[in-house]
């Protein structure tokens, strides 16, 4: 089944995948044929320098032994239980995550499939929690491809699916102070009052919808594809002191932000926030294995002391996927890969910076440890995006591509480029990275209108 030569990996991909988030008759994918640390080759043997983590997700780098091999041994042992069995795996993996947890705090795991699956179950846990229905979510959100997490992201891959989502959720603004609505003529506003203003904005949503109808509010701790949207200083100790003004759960997405991305465990904890519910996925397992997980309060848990939790997946704590998740929390403290993040994320810090003053398509830059983000405009003094809101542009493409061809690895999201390199890159990787954007933004620069 496999025997057939590399050049027509491509083809028969064409041929038979259904393709996800794009036109089938478009895709052009890279043939991978083998990872290893932050590279991967593909089948023609060209390196690629992966600055992506390949979906954000493989934070402990390519090709570890010590999750393969623990992954293999659990194959050895028992490859497969059901949902109301229990393993050695299984006790281990949801001790190694509470433990982790913001406080030790979210002591109950409840095990997914992912990311999407984790965020709808949290949804479910925290509406029979309170008896309440609706559910806050910022506008700049992803939270998944399912019928229930695509109804909470806000960003326009929502609409194209609508009216056919779950009901009940509300969006609002995100503290995004580059394009602030509320502060355009006001720029200069200060952290303090910035901050103050969106929290104002949330509580007033808050009334109008009622809070005795709202059952969580639902959050990526910093915003992932929609813009890595860093909160200022008190606006998540500000939105957990609006829910327990209100009686309403707060439900942290990590899936993205989480497992050290941006130089903690996780991102909420840099705010010594601790919510209610906690979802995560991509960096539980570095991507080894499908994985995703619900961390709840045992206050919440509670609800089904007695009460029957009506939801299930056949593959819930599937024992290879919670194998490849104990090694990988053991790789990332042994080889202190959250401490590379934080230290390696003040590079990155100091190489966007140099970037953004080198560009005049560079309008912005931001980072939180290993999360960061060029966004591109034509004209600084406008901030006047280089590709329009929710579309692709020919200079974009062409960025991407020159990128490609030099062997860099990135993604690319409208007017932006996503830096989410895997945890263990060192500096040298990083200027090897930064030197080929460098070259790829001059592409960019020429279509700016008002260089300075």
């Amino acid at each position: 089944m496999f025997d057939f030569p590399d050049d027509e990996i491509v083809p028969l991909s064409k041929e038979h995948v259904f393709w996800t988030w794009s036109a089938q008759s478009k895709v052009n994918p890279i043939a991978v044929a083998k990872a290893k640390g932050v590279y991967f080759w593909d089948t023609a043997g060209k390196k690629y320098l992966d600055f992506n983590s390949m979906t954000m997700c493989v934070n402990i780098g390519h090709g570890n032994e010590e999750v393969i091999n623990a992954m293999k041994q659990q194959l050895d042992t028992v490859p497969y239980a059901a949902p109301g069995m229990t393993t050695r795996i299984r006790a281990a993996a949801s001790k190694a995550v509470a433990d982790i947890t913001p406080g030790k705090q979210l002591t109950k795991i409840l095990f997914t499939l992912g990311g999407a699956d984790a965020n709808e179950n949290a949804i479910k846990i925290a509406r029979a929690h309170t008896g309440r229905h609706k559910i806050l979510t910022r506008y700049r959100s992803y939270h998944g491809a399912t019928a229930g997490a695509m109804a909470a992201t806000g960003d326009p891959r929502r609409v194209a699916w609508e009216p056919n989502l779950m009901n009940g959720v509300v969006h609002f603004l995100d503290p995004y102070r580059y394009r602030s609505t509320f502060h355009r003529l006001n720029p200069t506003i200060s952290e303090a009052d910035f901050c103050q203003d969106y929290l104002n904005h949330l509580e007033e949503i808050i009334l109008y919808e009622g809070p005795e109808s709202i059952a969580a509010i639902l959050m990526e701790s910093v915003t992932g594809t929609n813009g890595i949207i860093i909160p200022p200083n008190g606006y998540m100790q500000g939105v957990r002191a609006l829910c327990d003004k209100y009686g309403i759960l707060m439900i942290a997405d990590e899936v993205m932000a989480g497992f050290g991305r941006t130089g903690k465990w996780f991102a909420i904890e840099h705010w010594n926030v601790i919510p209610d519910l906690m979802t995560m996925a991509k960096g539980l397992t570095s991507a080894y294995a499908p994985l995703g997980a619900v961390a709840m309060k045992p206050s919440i848990a509670a609800t089904f002391s007695d009460h029957v939790f009506e939801s299930g997946l056949t593959y819930t704590s599937h024992p290879v996927s919670l194998a490849a998740a104990v090694a990988n929390i053991e790789v990332m403290k042994k080889d202190r890969i959250v401490e590379n993040s934080e230290k390696m994320g003040k590079v990155l810090g100091g190489l966007l910076k140099d970037l953004g003053e080198s560009h005049p398509s560079v309008g912005d830059v931001r980072s939180i440890g290993l999360f960061g983000i060029i966004e591109l405009v034509k004209d600084r003094s406008t901030r006047e995006p280089i590709t329009p809101w929710n579309t692709n542009s020919p200079e974009m493409n062409q960025l991407r591509k020159q990128c490609l061809e030099k062997g860099l690895f990135v993604y690319t999201h409208w007017h932006t480029i996503l830096i989410i390199p895997p945890l263990i890159i060192t500096e040298a990787e990083l200027k090897e990275g930064f030197s080929i954007l460098d070259e790829a933004l001059a592409i960019t620069d020429r279509f700016v209108k008002n260089e300075r």
